[in-house]
């Protein structure tokens, strides 16, 4: 049976279906309309250090609360780039949102740029109790504040803003030692300080001149970081310019059992060695003395130091590739990292810098290429050696980046108060070692990347 509407329905039913498919054409264009020609409101300006302020200027803040401007003298770089932020994400470690570490392809650290970073570190000369007095920079005086407001950016990679969470959740449960000479220690107390600043660290152990072999644990994640002594990394009988013995005697087929007879307790060994090679030294090998550096007083032969430290490298590797055992275990070696003398070490003025080199302004010199690519050569080998095993090898390359870093030293401020109000008086400056906080906390921040990578 067939339906028959009645003829003024099918009048309707267009003019319906013509008033529906209007609305629908109009309502896009409206929202185009909307998009195109209703003004956006002005985003609320940051609170930034105007870019004419320079280091040391006078300055106006304004309060963030609306009162009249504070009147500050503070020493700040530029605001920092666009892509400055904390989620800046991918490296060999990023942070999800829930805080978790999620893997990333490995990122090259070692070609970059110091670019400006108004963020405060996150310790300070009183709220770290772990730092070596000569590095103290900040509670000996030292006047400028610039150095502290910079952060390393590589050029193929985002370099993530390093978690003392995420460290040490990494290390929980865990064993990291620093092992070498002062630089050593020096990255080493630099890390106890980034985590101090989530965590206390109790000191469990000292001794040695000058507490050179410390402990401590971190007993919320039942993590140990350690720093051994071992200037050579080989056996050595240090100088002793006092007693009159100028040289180090330098020990090729033996090895400083004071940190390689602790191997099998470490999970984690940063190696940093280097300007200790630079001393003079008697150097032995299988009982007899095969050469010796800076000698002139001696009868030896001459011999340069270059191949004494790639000896020194590549037996400790080798070393501690043989006595490991099955553990799991990660061996760091820091590269060497320059000095920064443009002066007599006693007069004022001794490495002057108060900002980072630009890229290309300051080649790295020869002897720094050199010891650079001994270690970075001596790794490669031994993670070829190693393969898929449970001991994994790995280089941080710092050599560049502490390079560009001139600005970074205590200069005469490894002393409090040094002139005493005699801007010229004759002091010992120090251009070796690394204000706390200053450039070294990078190289413990590429160390966060490459154990968790």
């Amino acid at each position: 049976m067939v339906t028959t509407f009645p003829q003024t329905h099918h009048f309707w039913r267009p003019r319906k279906q013509f008033i529906t498919y209007a609305l629908y054409a109009l309502l896009p264009l409206a929202l185009l309309h909307y998009l195109l020609f209703t003004p956006l409101p002005a985003p609320k300006p940051p609170l930034l250090v105007p870019p004419q302020a320079r280091e040391g200027a006078e300055i106006f803040v304004p309060s963030q609360h609306g009162d009249a401007a504070v009147n500050a003298r503070q020493e700040l770089p530029p605001p920092p780039p666009p892509d400055q932020g904390q989620g800046l994400g991918g490296g060999a470690l990023g942070e999800t949102q829930a805080g978790e570490v999620s893997a990333s392809p490995p990122c090259d650290y070692s070609d970059g740029e110091w670019v400006p970073d108004a963020r405060p570190p996150l310790y300070n000369g009183t709220s770290c109790g772990t730092i070596k007095d000569g590095q103290n920079c900040m509670a000996h005086g030292r006047p400028d504040t610039g150095y502290l407001h910079w952060r390393w950016r590589p050029r193929r990679c985002a370099f993530p803003a390093f978690s003392p969470e995420s460290f040490l959740r990494w290390l929980r449960n865990k064993h990291l030692a620093f092992v070498g000479d002062s630089l050593a220690r020096n990255q080493g107390e630099s890390l106890l300080c980034l985590l101090s600043s989530r965590s206390r660290a109790d000191l469990l152990y000292r001794d040695g001149e000058d507490n050179k072999f410390r402990r401590w644990v971190f007993r919320d994640y039942n993590a140990t970081v350690s720093i051994f002594w071992s200037p050579l990394l080989v056996k050595v009988a240090e100088k002793a310019e006092q007693a009159g013995v100028r040289h180090n005697n330098v020990f090729l087929d033996s090895f400083d059992e004071r940190w390689m007879s602790q191997l099998g307790a470490l999970d984690v060994a940063v190696l940093s060695v280097g300007h200790w090679f630079l001393i003079p030294g008697i150097y032995h090998d299988g009982g007899e003395v095969v050469g010796c550096h800076d000698c002139a007083d001696l009868n030896h032969t001459e011999t340069a130091f270059f191949g004494v430290f790639k000896e020194a490298v590549h037996r400790t590797l080798a070393e501690v590739a043989r006595r490991h055992g099955a553990d799991r275990k990660v061996v760091a070696f820091t590269t060497f990292s320059p000095a920064h003398f443009e002066g007599d070490w006693d007069k004022a003025g001794a490495c002057p810098k108060k900002q980072p080199y630009r890229d290309g302004e300051k080649e790295l010199g020869y002897t720094e290429t050199e010891m650079r690519k001994t270690v970075v050569e001596a790794v490669a080998a031994a993670a070829a050696n190693a393969g898929d095993g449970p001991l994994r090898f790995a280089v941080l390359d710092v050599t560049k980046m502490a390079n560009l870093r001139p600005d970074g030293h205590p200069g005469p401020y490894m002393r409090n108060d040094p002139f005493a109000g005699v801007e010229d008086a004759r002091v010992q400056n120090d251009c070796v070692h690394w204000c706390m906080p200053g450039p070294i906390d990078t190289f413990n921040e590429i160390l966060l990347q490459t154990i968790s990578g």
